[in-house]
């Protein structure tokens, strides 16, 4: 579980509720259904519809995040190379492993596969991750877009209405309702969901991306058969500096 992002949600929420004096006067059906639902149609509009449909599960990684810190895949690169060393590649064919990417490439490995050819397949997988994660926060950046442009939508058609029956008492609230609630909408699902959910999905593929480039390094040189003693020198930079730091210290009071 992600606690940043679950917490930052609700804390929004919470702050922006200490504004509201009444919930009943913000609800109102045909302000959600022009708002979100129009807004919804044309996210639908403009993508796939298999990416429409993994949205669920692209808004779901905002929450759960897996993926590891680049000191766990070194620790794991550096047993592997050991293994490889001692016992020879096939011996790592009983290990198990999570990490997708670190799988295939072990698999590489133990299959005695040329190479270039490993490198080529995992650089392959790599980017194919790197264009679906894209691909989802694509989505909720053209839901970042349209949510505000939908509120301006039916912000006028609240004022169209407005002044085309100013003659009727009665269809005053309602229509100023319209006008102004949709653009309350269009801003909240915008800038409490759409926009900082696709923010935290570009960091988290850079993430990503870093620990499966960290990765195919391990791997290939694991292929090439050099003293594991260098891996971690060799993967070292794909830490932070506080990472590093940290794992100098743990090392030296082991």
């Amino acid at each position: 579980m992600d606690l940043a992002s679950i917490i930052g949600l609700l804390g929004a929420l919470a702050f922006l509720s200490m504004g509201i004096t009444d919930v009943g006067a913000l609800i109102d059906p045909p302000s959600v259904y022009l708002v979100i639902g129009a807004t919804a149609s044309i996210m639908l509009y403009r993508s796939k519809l298999s990416d429409a449909i993994g949205l669920g599960a692209v808004i779901g990684k905002v929450f759960v995040n897996k993926t590891e810190e680049p000191a766990e895949l070194i620790d794991q690169l550096l047993d592997l190379a050991q293994i490889a060393r001692k016992d020879g590649m096939v011996a790592l064919e009983s290990i198990e492993l999570s990490n997708r990417l670190l799988r295939n490439g072990v698999t590489g490995l133990v299959d005695g596969t040329k190479a270039e050819l490993i490198q080529q397949g995992l650089e392959r997988e790599k980017d194919l991750t790197a264009a679906r994660h894209e691909s989802g926060s694509d989505i909720l950046s053209a839901g970042a877009e349209l949510a505000p442009g939908m509120g301006m939508i039916g912000t006028l058609i609240g004022l169209v209405n407005l002044l085309a029956n100013l003659d009727d008492p009665s269809s005053i609230g309602p229509n100023m309702a319209i006008a102004l609630l949709t653009t309350l909408y269009g801003s909240v699902l915008a800038n409490v969901f759409f926009i900082p959910m696709g923010m935290k999905l570009e960091g988290y593929a850079k993430r990503e991306s870093n620990n499966n480039q960290l990765i195919i390094v391990g791997i290939m040189f694991i292929k090439s058969g050099k003293n594991p003693r260098l891996l971690e020198d060799t993967l070292s930079p794909f830490m932070t500096p506080k990472a590093k730091i940290k794992r100098a210290a743990a090392q030296e009071s082991e």
